[in-house]
């Protein structure tokens, strides 16, 4: 039997792609995204013994549901990959509260109750990888984005720490940051200005942050790390 990953935000992009490579590889998948229906829609296609299912991160108890839903259909999780998230973005002095608290709230606290189930889960079985999406903007700041790079700055804080206190237990967790990359999220910027800031001259595609998920799912040595996939993006202004 393949290992069992659980992929928050795995009906689209970044997470649609990491599914893709580890049902390539075997893995069985929960899909998990608020819309069921379109997490209907990937889990079919990526074959038969995957499940998808409709999840707020943002709420303990659904957390705490999908979990069980996910060992009774799957059997214990092997792999956790949080890649559910939102940006609301603008200056922060016309940014609304309640838009600072929605993307606090699914794109960190969200994270930490994933985790804190699958953690749970893992030390069952004596072991297991977690990888966090984060984004470039959480390590170098961007202007119209205090929010958003807020919440994921906190991922890598949270993440870092995390790997210390689960290692003993063999469980490992890492963060991708990803640059510019050709996804929903990312479809209202001005590519040809923003990829000139990029050495490689173009944004990224999913599967290529997808790789880099993989790889750390998979390394046995690797923990506690932020693996930037960003092009070489030099500054963001």
């Amino acid at each position: 039997m393949g290992k069992v990953c659980a992929i928050f935000g795995g009906s689209r992009g970044i997470g649609k792609a990491v599914a893709e490579l580890l049902a390539q590889k075997g893995c069985r998948l929960a899909i998990i995204a608020r819309n069921l229906e379109v997490a209907q829609t990937t889990a079919h296609n990526l074959g038969e013994g995957h499940l998808a299912l409709s999840c707020d991160v943002s709420r303990e108890q659904d957390v705490q549901n999908t979990f069980e839903e996910m060992q009774r259909n799957l059997g214990p999780i092997n792999y956790l990959v949080n890649a559910a998230g939102i940006s609301r973005d603008g200056l922060l002095l016309r940014t609304k509260t309640e838009d600072m608290i929605s993307q606090i709230h699914t794109n960190l606290l969200g994270t930490m109750l994933t985790c804190k189930a699958a953690v749970k889960s893992m030390i069952q079985q004596q072991g297991g990888a977690i990888v966090n999406i984060g984004s470039i903007v959480g390590i170098k700041g961007n202007s119209g984005q205090s929010v958003y790079s807020a919440s994921k700055a906190g991922l890598v804080g949270f993440s870092r720490s995390l790997a210390k206190e689960v290692a003993r237990k063999k469980i490992r967790v890492n963060v991708v940051a990803p640059g510019f990359v050709h996804t929903e999220m990312t479809a209202h910027l001005e590519e040809d200005q923003l990829k000139k800031a990029v050495p490689l001259g173009r944004f990224g595609e999913p599967r290529e942050v997808a790789q880099a998920v993989v790889f750390l799912l998979e390394s046995p040595y690797v923990t506690g790390s932020v693996l930037i996939v960003d092009g070489g993006l030099q500054l963001l202004t």
